[in-house]
Formats: structure tokens, sequence, C-alpha cells
């Protein structure tokens, strides 16, 4: 995996881009590696981000919604809760165990 590589997915998680983050997990890259400039997931920057079917798609595909942010206490459970967002918990819900 390159920097490059994973930088590109990261934002495409920011924007919502579906099928380039479709390419870019089917290509190897770990959606729950966190770069050392960012110290974020991509997933947990798709629930920050409110890209919620990028964030489906990442769930079914390996992304630990439980994993902590960087050094901080954050999963993507809290992130949504900190955001009031309803969409995202109820997505975290319906589809983590």
């Amino acid at each position: 995996m390159s920097g490059g590589d994973w930088k590109q997915l990261f934002f495409a998680c920011q924007k919502g881009d579906l099928e380039l983050v479709k390419f870019y997990i089917r290509s190897g890259i770990d959606p729950n590696y966190q770069h050392p400039e960012f110290m974020t997931s991509p997933f947990l920057e798709s629930i920050r981000c409110n890209q919620l079917d990028v964030a489906a798609f990442l769930l079914q595909n390996g992304a630990d919604p439980h994993r902590k942010e960087g050094f901080g206490a954050d999963d993507a459970f809290s992130i949504a809760k900190s955001m009031k967002n309803k969409a995202a918990i109820d997505l975290l819900k319906k589809m983590v165990p």
C-alpha cells in the first residue's frame, strides 16, 4: 500500500465517492489503517463526513467500528453521537453486532 493510494481512499471517503472507495478497497487498502498524518481511518472519516453509503460498504469490507481514533478514545459510535447524527447511529446499530 502506498501512502498516496491510502490518501486517495481517505479523500474519496470524505467526498462520498463510493466507486473510488470500492476500487481502493478491492485493491487491498485497509479501511482500518490510520496514517500518521491523519490519525484516523477512512471508515471513521466516512462517519464524520456523513457518507453513510461509504461507511456501510466499508463495514461490509472489514472496517472495525470499535477501533479507536488516533491516540483518543473516539470510535464510530462516539463520533456519530457527538455529531448528533441519528442516521449514522442507526446504521451502526443495524450493522454492528
